[in-house]
């Protein structure tokens, strides 16, 4: 009698302790809480993560821990990298998104037109990221959003932003159009950032590149304002009309004293800039001018020109800025 009391009070415990040894596994009653940053560091043990774990007050026995992920869990290592865990959650929780690697994501987006000045500028802002960085060499860097890992390298991800334009041009270069003006990827650069940089209108690249080749081809002078700007603010906004004296100066940049292309890009071009020099759009004209509507208004003949600039000069002079 005494013996079968005894077995039914273990019984009574075990089935009472059981759920108590596994609730925090399964988050059985818990309340969810604040975002924790947590770190594995690479070849760390189970053993290191659980007492991390504890110290980051996200779970409160390291060694129920162990146990119960050796019992209910799988064997899979955990994975390096920085993580934000979530206090409150199930410890199951926890290892199965170390195991998976699910670090905690970031992304830099680099605008298309961005000069390599302020391409060093925004990662240098970006305070998830770690260490020095060197402006890269002007057109080297492909405009896109690129993830990231907080930690990570300022000069690791300028990396794989240079990698992706040599990927990307490598690529377009191979499917360029017999049209194209441009004689190398280098060239393709050079004028992709002039594009770049004449129109904000994805309509009109193809058209602006058209433009450009024309005039390449014919030996005219480019006449691009941008190319006088990018030697006196290396990228950066002007913040000024352009002097008449800088117009004059012959630096290797400045497409009015000379035909050709300058001596470098002016920016890092977008995909879509590229693309648009090595295919531009077939078209006669020799010039464009502001429209007024962000856009620009072309022409085939000089005349034509003339006449547009009247025109644009009359709409600046209706809005007081003449």
């Amino acid at each position: 009698m005494i013996r079968r009391a005894a077995f039914a009070f273990i019984g009574l415990l075990l089935f009472i302790g059981l759920p108590l040894l596994v609730a925090p596994w399964f988050g059985w009653g818990m309340v969810p809480g604040r975002g924790v940053p947590f770190t594995v560091e690479k070849g760390q043990s189970l053993t290191a993560v659980a007492q991390n774990l504890d110290r980051g007050e996200l779970i409160d026995a390291p060694r129920q821990f162990r146990i119960l992920a050796r019992l209910l869990g799988n064997d899979a290592p955990v994975q390096a990298g920085r993580y934000r865990l979530r206090q409150g959650l199930g410890w199951r929780h926890y290892l199965e998104t170390l195991q998976n690697g699910d670090v905690e994501r970031a992304f830099i987006t680099i605008p298309e037109g961005l000069p390599s000045v302020m391409v060093a500028d925004r990662l240098l802002a970006d305070k998830n990221l770690t260490g020095a960085v060197i402006i890269p060499r002007e057109g080297t860097v492909l405009p896109e959003t690129y993830e990231y890992q907080p930690g990570e390298s300022r000069a690791a991800v300028l990396a794989r932003m240079q990698s992706a334009m040599t990927r990307t041009l490598a690529d377009l270069w191979k499917a360029r159009s017999k049209s194209t003006a441009v004689k190398s990827p280098d060239e393709t650069i050079i004028l992709a950032s002039i594009v770049e940089k004449e129109t904000g209108k994805a309509s009109e690249r193809r058209m602006v590149a058209g433009v450009y080749s024309n005039r390449l081809r014919q030996g005219i002078k480019l006449d691009a304002d941008p190319t006088v700007i990018y030697p006196v603010t290396k990228g950066r906004p002007l913040g000024r009309r352009i002097r008449r004296s800088e117009l004059g100066r012959d630096n290797g940049y400045n497409t009015y004293l000379k035909p050709g292309l300058p001596a470098g890009p002016i920016a890092n071009p977008g995909r879509d800039s590229i693309a648009a020099v090595l295919n531009p759009e077939p078209t006669k004209a020799l010039y464009f001018v502001a429209d007024g509507s962000g856009g620009h208004v072309f022409a085939a003949t000089l005349a034509e020109h003339n006449a547009n600039v009247q025109k644009w000069y009359a709409l600046r002079r209706q809005r007081g800025e003449m």
